[in-house]
């Protein structure tokens, strides 16, 4: 072990000895040369790293540097953009133990060579294994190991595009007519994908949809994404279906309508959505809050009418679009402020969390409290974070903290396990930060993935000599004027609408000494 960590030592060493080399005093062709040779190392380093990580799956080692899961430890200390895709690659190139414990060969042993010797990289890994999963469960495991064969030899000459081309001849080639592939093929290969919010806030939505979901949507759009039906840039378009709507009346319509087919279908979906949400469909509650639309935003972005607000949900909205909502709302919007009449406090008479202590909290956290943890507020639970419900800890919200799953069980006394206590100051104060037993007090460390604007807008202040940067710790009192701006941009959305009243309720945060 000790020489394993000598070498790595000595790796480093030379990468920095090659990065401070030029390749100035080389001709072309050397110079060309050191280029192929680098990235085929570092592609080789790429399969060593698969069977460090494979290693540390084994021994459970993550928990030995902080991190409840695999995923985790790939995501926070190995920076793996993409986690599970990288554990795909690790679970199909490396030998893996059955559970009688003997060592398996690897699934794809071909691709796993090429990488191996660095004339494929992870992209060309990918594309091969894309295609293996879409070949039939039925096919012959000789046909299938043969598939894989020719696809990690087309990998160390063809681009990841070409290999998929590649693929599908392949795959008509062992199921020429589709007899082959069944119900449990289809179910294997069904997904659907909501990728992360761009720098315009839009997200790409990728499917794979199994015959009868397709058959359903196909159906949906033939109705909600008909000419002239569900246009938001048209007040007069009919919502819904046009089961009820006057022929005439949606021919208009659809002659007003410009939109291309992909925009109905998306404009389609959103009304679709909106029907679920506010239609009662989803029911009453999730995780103890209303399963809607559940905004933090602050009186500062409604007065500038800038900013982006989050969602309990982790989606990022503008605040144009938050005062759209509202105006599209109920006619009453209660304004969460540091007051309510719902109790804050309920000492050991209950164990979970009331809605209104799950307001604040996502208030304060905008979700897991765990550092470096991107779990969003609606699926957290809540923690007894000043001591374990187990241990006396009491329902009372200051004593509380957004947790996610696994996290919320990893609190605990073992070694291996964390704590979570107070920060008493600096920016995070009045928030629960989390260490390992092993580490000393002084070491707890908050989440600060949920709170990116509040951070920047902190980083500003601190530039600006001038300002006075805001109280962080406490939310805004009554008597802010959110509540007046909030009605003032939602009556300039909906000026011939009914007034909103904007309601603080009276009940103080903290009882009465």
């Amino acid at each position: 072990m000790s020489d394993l960590v000598a070498k790595y030592a000595a790796l480093q060493s030379l990468v920095k000895e090659i990065a401070a080399e030029t390749s100035d005093a080389y001709d072309d062709q050397t110079v060309a040369q050191l280029a192929i040779t680098h990235e085929t190392a570092v592609r080789q380093l790429g399969s060593v790293g698969n069977r460090r990580i494979l290693e540390v799956s084994d021994r459970d080692a993550h928990r030995a540097v902080g991190c409840v899961t695999l995923t985790e430890f790939l995501q926070t200390k190995l920076r793996v953009t993409q986690p599970k895709k990288r554990l795909k690659e690790v679970q199909a190139l490396e030998p893996m133990h059955a559970l009688t414990g003997e060592k398996l060969p690897p699934v794809c042993p071909n691709t796993a060579r090429e990488l191996a010797a660095g004339s494929i990289g992870p992209d060309h890994v990918h594309a091969v294994l894309d295609v293996i999963a879409k070949i039939p469960t039925a096919i012959e495991p000789d046909h299938r190991a043969f598939a894989e064969q020719t696809l990690a030899e087309f990998a160390t000459t063809l681009t990841p595009k070409e290999i998929a081309a590649a693929g599908v001849r392949i795959l008509a080639h062992l199921d020429p007519d589709g007899r082959l592939t069944d119900d449990r093929d289809r179910a294997r290969n069904r997904k659907l994908n909501l990728g992360c919010q761009h720098s315009q806030l839009m997200s790409n939505l990728t499917a794979t949809l199994d015959p009868i979901t397709r058959a359903l949507f196909d159906v949906v759009l033939a109705k909600w994404a008909a000419p002239g039906m569900n246009n938001p840039d048209d007040d007069q378009s009919p919502k819904g279906d046009h089961t009820d709507v006057a022929p005439e009346l949606l021919r208009e319509a659809a002659d007003r309508d410009c939109r291309s087919q992909s925009q109905r279908n998306h404009d389609a979906l959103k009304a679709l959505l909106d029907a679920a949400v506010n239609g009662g469909l989803l029911g009453g509650s999730h995780r103890g809050l209303p399963p809607q639309i559940i905004v933090s935003i602050t009186d500062a972005q409604l007065r500038e009418h800038a900013g982006v607000a989050r969602t309990a949900t982790g989606s990022d909205l503008p605040i144009s679009e938050v005062v759209k909502l509202a105006a599209n709302a109920q006619t009453h919007l209660a304004v969460f402020s540091d007051a309510t009449d719902e109790p804050l406090f309920f000492g050991r008479s209950r164990r979970l969390a009331s809605q209104s202590q799950r307001l604040m909290a996502f208030a304060k956290y905008k979700g897991c409290s765990k550092d470096d943890c991107p779990t969003p507020f609606a699926h957290t639970e809540m923690h007894h974070a000043e001591n374990d419900w187990a241990d006396g800890g009491l329902t009372d919200w200051p004593h509380m903290a957004p947790a996610c799953g696994p996290h919320n069980r990893a609190v605990g006394t073992e070694p291996h396990q964390w704590t979570t206590e107070k920060i008493t100051d600096g920016p995070d104060k009045g928030r629960y930060g989390w260490r390992r037993n092993t580490d000393p007090p002084h070491a707890l460390r908050a989440n600060h993935l949920h709170r990116i604007d509040e951070l920047l807008h902190q980083h500003s202040a601190c530039n600006d000599p001038s300002a006075d940067p805001p109280d962080i710790t406490q939310p805004p009192r009554p008597g802010s004027d959110i509540e007046h701006q909030l009605a003032h941009l939602v009556a300039e959305r909906r000026p011939h609408a009914p007034r909103i009243d904007i309601t603080w309720r009276d009940a103080p945060l903290y009882p009465a000494a």
